[in-house]
């Protein structure tokens, strides 16, 4: 059975967005097209508490998009996004939902980040996302949404060292940086996992 994983297409990850991917809104009538090819469709939605500690503004004198080390983990500081209950942490109103038998939300300690769909980025805490598709007889994961350097790529990384055959759909996502998503894919690549485009999943 093959899922199709649809990773945070919200508001706030699209342009007029607070963290904004360039072109972020340009993958969703793709991905409206891709979804009735799978068994089951699921997405993930960031889901941040105010004030959350990846938000460069809990930390004064500090810059957005700076690093800090934050519980012993790498952190990027990043503009307040996707906070709990705002019009940003939405899902877009474009994403066709009819199919989404479930959303799976992450970010939501105040203290660690989570780019991953599966875990957190200490991988102390499990979303439930890998034992949910387990469940439903899932062997196959396609990855799509935003950002292709970050929360996509660590979903698929995560999804890989899970056991499932995973595939990331090149088109069907959109980078911070362009460089990033070229490393992300070599790493993905060189660990058993899979790049496609979306016409390799519609010609089937």
């Amino acid at each position: 059975m093959k899922a199709l994983l649809l990773i945070d297409i919200q508001n706030d990850f699209v342009p007029g967005g607070a963290l904004a991917v360039p072109e972020g809104d340009q993958i969703i009538a793709l991905v409206n097209r891709l979804q009735p090819q799978f068994d089951l469709v699921v997405a993930t939605q960031d889901w941040h508490p105010a004030g959350h500690l990846s938000f460069a503004s809990s930390h004064p004198g500090r810059q957005l998009f700076e690093h800090i080390d934050l519980e012993g983990l790498d952190q990027v500081l990043w503009p307040d996004h996707c906070v709990q209950g705002t019009p940003g942490a939405e899902l877009h109103p474009a994403l066709d939902q009819h199919r989404i038998e479930a959303v799976f939300r992450k970010g939501t300690s105040p203290d660690i980040d989570s780019y991953s769909g599966l875990f957190d980025n200490g991988h102390r805490k499990a979303t439930g996302l890998a034992d949910y598709l387990r469940g439903r007889g899932v062997t196959q994961v396609y990855v799509a949404g935003l950002a292709a350097d970050y929360c996509v790529y660590f979903t698929a990384k995560d999804a890989q060292q899970e056991g499932f055959d995973t595939y990331l759909i090149e088109d069907a996502t959109r980078a911070i940086s362009p460089e990033g998503f070229e490393q992300a894919k070599a790493d993905l690549a060189a660990h058993g996992g899979h790049v496609v485009h979306s016409q390799q999943v519609l010609s089937r």
